[in-house]
């Protein structure tokens, strides 16, 4: 299939997926709003649907608690094919009234999204208002961050949830849900219906899932009060991922607040301290990767992931640094004629090309990491990164996510998890209408 047919079957995918003023991430598997999947389909959008672009946002917004929180989810809908539903979360004293929404977050998107967006429609009359009504909202949630998720004022937020970090079943989590006794937690091994509506094999396991609500027990017990959360919490992790997502985002809301005329002071001394911290506390010498940090058990999660590599997107690191993690992507992400890159790394032990988050590879994560790589000059590796992520997309259908395998060792499918995925098509055509990195 050429490259137009592809593209407009990506767009498709987006106009398919919209639903009165929000797009759902796949109508098999998800079916409300979730964060940073809209940051990433207003992308898409940008190239060929303004309007739907800047309400994609507006309406994730809607959502947005008094004290600056951006939930992961917005419930604009009920509907019963989704485990764990409104009921779960127990948020209605907290949520505003226009709009139900979950009780956690997840990665700060919107900052660059925008500033990715600026160069498509900057011609539009309605995007300067636009960006001045939403500007403050997206700080408020930074704020939000910096004041209630970084309990050392160091910089550095911090999850209480995977599913806050995007990459719910990652390995990266597996030490920290291992201490969770939950011995007399709740069984929803019934309720699910994530491992039904896809192969199961390639979903969290039904112990992991048991985990997963019991947080979110654990914070509804607590009314989402951050501060006894963090006290009774056993998951508290400071991760690599998300904060190279805030860094990144917090230097486009500079970016867009000299273009508004507007004081970005506040959040350039953010960015200072967590561009020091993450480089100081994260950053491991031996082993040449940024690590996640474990606030319980106070030390690194020597954990090879894909996150490990996001700060090259953040641009933070020093030439050096970002030397040392491209050394380390090709010796333990590259492999033979696999594509690029796994979300685990095939030299890990907890390794498994088909499981979420554990080896396939996310369009996503290869998107910030293209860019990052030609921060860096690093073209023939994000060119590599490109072409592989296009050619999936091409080939096989705007999916979930993809084993990373060539043809010959991979067993069934090619293409994981939803199809017909949102991001997956807004970053398809994003990869290939936009010829600049940021």
């Amino acid at each position: 299939m050429n490259d137009t047919h592809v593209l407009e079957d990506a767009k498709q995918v987006l106009l398919n997926n919209w639903r009165d003023g929000y797009t759902i991430p796949s109508a098999r598997l998800y079916p409300f709003q979730w964060n940073w999947d809209s940051g990433f389909i207003a992308i898409g959008y940008s190239y060929f649907d303004e309007q739907k672009a800047m309400n994609e946002i507006s309406n994730m917004f809607k959502g947005q608690w008094q004290n600056g929180m951006l939930p992961h989810i917005n419930f604009h809908q009920l509907n019963p094919n989704y485990f764990p539903g409104l009921d779960v979360w127990n948020t209605q004293n907290l949520a505003p009234n226009t709009v139900a929404t979950s009780g956690i977050t997840q990665p700060p998107v919107f900052g660059f999204a925008l500033e990715r967006m600026h160069a498509q429609m900057q011609n539009n009359l309605e995007w300067l208002p636009f960006l001045r009504d939403i500007f403050p909202k997206i700080v408020a949630f930074h704020r939000y961050l910096y004041t209630h998720r970084d309990p050392f004022n160091e910089g550095l937020v911090y999850i209480h949830h995977n599913w806050e970090s995007g990459t719910d079943n990652s390995p990266l989590w597996d030490d920290a849900f291992e201490k969770i006794d939950v011995t007399n937690a709740r069984d929803v091994s019934g309720l699910r219906r994530d491992n039904k509506n896809v192969d199961a094999a390639e979903r969290p396991t039904n112990e992991h899932y048991k985990k997963y609500i019991f947080l979110v027990d654990l914070f509804s017990k607590h009314h989402y009060n951050d501060e006894q959360i963090f006290k009774h919490t056993p998951f508290a992790i400071q991760d690599v991922l998300f904060n190279s997502m805030l860094i990144k985002s917090n230097k486009s809301l500079i970016f867009i607040g000299e273009l508004l005329g507007i004081n970005t002071d506040e959040i350039a001394l953010w960015n200072e301290k967590s561009i020091n911290s993450i480089n100081t506390k994260l950053w491991d010498e031996t082993s040449g990767y940024y690590l996640a940090y474990d606030l319980k058990t106070e030390q690194q999660i020597a954990c090879k992931v894909s996150s490990c590599f996001m700060p090259l997107f953040a641009g933070i690191c020093s030439k050096a640094q970002a030397q040392i993690l491209v050394n380390n992507l090709q010796q333990h992400f590259k492999k033979d004629d696999w594509q690029l890159c796994p979300s685990c790394a095939f030299t890990e032990p907890s390794f498994n090309p088909l499981k979420y988050w554990r080896g396939p590879v996310w369009i996503n994560v290869n998107w910030m990491l293209y860019n990052g790589l030609l921060q860096y000059g690093f073209t023939e590796l994000a060119a590599q990164i490109k072409t592989d992520s296009l050619a999936l997309m091409s080939n096989y259908g705007c999916f979930e996510y993809f084993d990373p395998r060539p043809t010959a060792l991979y067993e069934t499918k090619k293409g994981i998890g939803a199809d017909l995925f949102s991001w997956s098509a807004a970053l398809y055509i994003d990869f290939q209408l936009n010829k600049t990195h940021f």
